[in-house]
């Protein structure tokens, strides 16, 4: 709350009050003149029409009275709450509940309607009225039933305080969302569809509500299945990997991937993992399922079928990442380290090659991990990110046609740097058992292909010396690298 704020109010509660303060020290002085002033217009022929006129005058002064009494009372009430819930109270967490503010007005706003009352009125005793008129108690009953039924829930919940603004709570007979704002009368829920949910609280006080709070590491389940033809011990592997990398997802806990149910189909397996912001667990759940088909897909691994459908067609389904050969060759050939082999040679390293899709946001090598293979970009882009004092830091954007993780098909060594698809991408992964056979029958291409790569380094290392000036660069023979790498004499 800024201070200016508080100086506003502050100064119209003073000028307020001075001005039904000065009223009611005013009237006192000034009825007494009042009464005589409508005697003498009766004059003393009309005696008794004065004597009503100025019983009616005093009722009317009893009724401003108590009216001016009134503001007063409630406008230091309503200050008081201003600067007891708004400014001393506020918490940054959770903001107050308006319930006790509500209560507490009411119960000073009837105590002070009875002390006042009965100060002009001291002859009408108002608890007897109230008590002993059972028809008018009947009415207000009926006619209360439904408020006070919402208040006493309210300050149920209240006392219980089972969620509190920011939650997200279930109910099944309603639907789901946020909790907006608490009150007396009720509880405001904005639910998935962007719509504002309104439920009464002694309705809500019947319901079975799940809650769950925003300050608590709450766990989803997501399920998936595959056949029985793959190793369930690979599978909870990649899907683990795969899961931990997800944004929102908690890495307090670690994620468990269990098999559920041996099905009719498949093995039927579950996801169980901790959010970090619970009231995104549909856009969590979205892209876990999304991550798994892509890791499917790159491993091999198929998802199951019913048993039961009946295939008519015989043609198989195309798979949407099956390149043909001759695009793939293409590739190859246009890569400057692979331009000492033979055509026979590339089409060799092309046909063993592997084709590997990445979703958005997902990493294909991580920095230290220990490497044995390369990856040409077929489709999409990448960025390549290392870290400096912990910090990811970029230093360079790939497209199609580029290349990375030369050094560790070539000698085996650590990831430099994390690479990150920036969208869907593509790429052809080479490993060393693949180049192996091919530098067996031509030694001499170890030579050339490390003068190659020698290139290709020093001109990394200068791009990376100019981002971070204090790394030095690794001198190292690369020939001896290569050499010693695949057991080469």
């Amino acid at each position: 709350m800024q201070f200016s704020d508080l100086r506003n109010k502050f100064l119209f509660f003073i000028i307020f009050v001075s001005i039904i303060t000065l009223f009611l020290i005013i009237f006192p002085f000034v009825e007494m003149p009042l009464k005589a002033y409508i005697l003498n217009l009766f004059g003393a022929t009309d005696r008794m029409m004065g004597d009503t006129a100025v019983a009616l005058f005093e009722q009317v002064l009893h009724i401003i009275k108590i009216i001016l009494w009134m503001s007063l009372i409630i406008s230091i009430v309503r200050f008081a709450n201003f600067l007891i819930f708004n400014a001393a109270f506020r918490s940054n967490e959770y903001e107050i509940s308006s319930l006790l503010r509500n209560v507490f007005s009411i119960i000073i706003y009837i105590v002070a309607f009875f002390v006042v009352f009965n100060s002009q009125y001291p002859k009408v005793d108002l608890a007897a009225l109230f008590t002993t008129s059972t028809i008018l108690g009947v009415i207000i009953g009926l006619a209360l039933q439904d408020t006070l039924g919402n208040l006493f829930s309210g300050l149920a919940i209240q006392a219980d305080q089972p969620f509190q603004i920011g939650d997200v709570i279930a109910i099944p007979t309603k639907g789901e969302g946020v909790i907006e704002n608490i009150s007396w009368r009720g509880v405001k829920i904005r639910t998935y569809q962007n719509k504002l949910l309104v439920i009464s609280n002694s309705v809500l006080g019947k319901e079975s509500v799940e809650v769950a709070p925003r300050d608590n590491l709450n766990a989803r389940l997501v399920f998936f299945n595959t056949l029985y033809a793959h190793s369930p011990a690979k599978t909870i592997q990649t899907v683990r990997e795969v899961v931990r990398q997800v944004e929102n997802v908690s890495p307090k806990i670690r994620p468990i991937v269990r098999v559920r149910n041996l099905g009719d189909n498949g093995i039927d397996f579950e996801i169980k993992y901790w959010l970090e912001d619970y009231t995104k667990y549909n856009d969590t759940d979205a892209l876990i399922r999304q991550r798994v088909w892509y890791a499917f897909q790159r491993e091999k691994i198929e998802f199951a079928y019913p048993t039961r459908t009946i295939h008519v067609e015989t043609k198989t389904q195309d798979n949407v990442f099956i390149e043909p050969s001759s695009e793939i060759f293409e590739r190859f050939n246009n890569i400057p380290i692979f331009a000492p082999l033979s055509d026979e040679e590339t089409r060799q390293l092309a046909e063993n090659s592997l084709v590997r899709v990445f979703a958005p946001g997902e990493k294909i090598v991580r920095q230290g991990q220990q490497g044995n293979s390369m990856f040409i970009i077929h489709r999409g882009a990448v960025t390549v990110e290392a870290k400096e004092e912990g910090v990811p830091k970029i230093l360079r954007n790939l497209r199609e046609g580029d290349f990375f993780g030369e050094m560790g098909l070539l000698t085996g060594e650590p990831r430099t740097a994390t690479v990150v698809a920036q969208e869907e991408t593509e790429v052809l992964e080479i490993n060393n058992l693949c180049l192996k056979p091919i530098l067996e029958e031509n030694p001499e291409l170890v030579k050339t292909l490390s003068q190659i790569v020698e290139e290709r380094r020093l001109a990394l290392d200068k791009l990376e010396s100019e981002i971070n000036p204090g790394k030095m660069a690794d001198k190292s023979s690369v020939v001896n690298s290569i050499k010693k790498f695949f057991g080469l004499s």
